[in-house]
């Protein structure tokens, strides 16, 4: 019985070794899509038409993307796909050969808290570890994973090691 607890507790707060790219967060973020539409009042951005934001290694795939801005500073951007086609996000690791990838149907990218949410079909590989669950939460600068299942149960929590 105690194993399983320290199972479960493991798999939720799991935390790997390796990080996102620190100087990425501090590089500008370029956006680019067929069409947008800019409501400089509300700092309102979207973006349609194969969007795609960058930030460093951060890269963020989607049909249509939105960005908030305050005081002329990017605050979220969420990225809208389907079950068809997932909104997509990946960034270099460092001390890994390989990327964080995750997709989801929406995926939100808090810049100031360096944090993605992902909502909708979420997973989420990094290095040989795979997660997948209803929502995931990912934090960049602390590299801890958070998944969660559907509220009605029909969709769990799965989460595979690579040895």
């Amino acid at each position: 019985m105690f194993l399983n607890k320290a199972i479960i507790l493991f798999l939720v707060f799991f935390t790997s070794l390796v990080l996102a790219l620190p100087e990425d967060a501090k590089q500008p973020i370029e956006i680019e899509a067929h069409s947008v539409f800019v409501d400089e009042i509300k700092g309102f951005n979207e973006f349609s038409g194969n969007a795609e934001v960058r930030q460093g290694s951060l890269l963020l795939l989607a049909e249509l993307i939105q960005v908030q801005t305050n005081d002329e500073e990017v605050v979220t951007v969420i990225a809208k796909g389907s079950l068809q086609e997932p909104a997509k996000y990946s960034q270099d690791q460092e001390n890994q050969d390989r990327f964080i990838e995750a997709t989801a149907t929406l995926i939100t990218y808090d810049v100031n808290e360096g944090m993605i949410f992902l909502v909708g079909n979420a997973h989420l590989v990094q290095g040989f570890d795979s997660f997948s669950g209803e929502t995931l939460d990912y934090d960049i600068d602390n590299d801890k994973v958070m998944v969660k299942g559907s509220e009605d149960g029909t969709e769990r929590v799965k989460f595979k090691i690579v040895l």
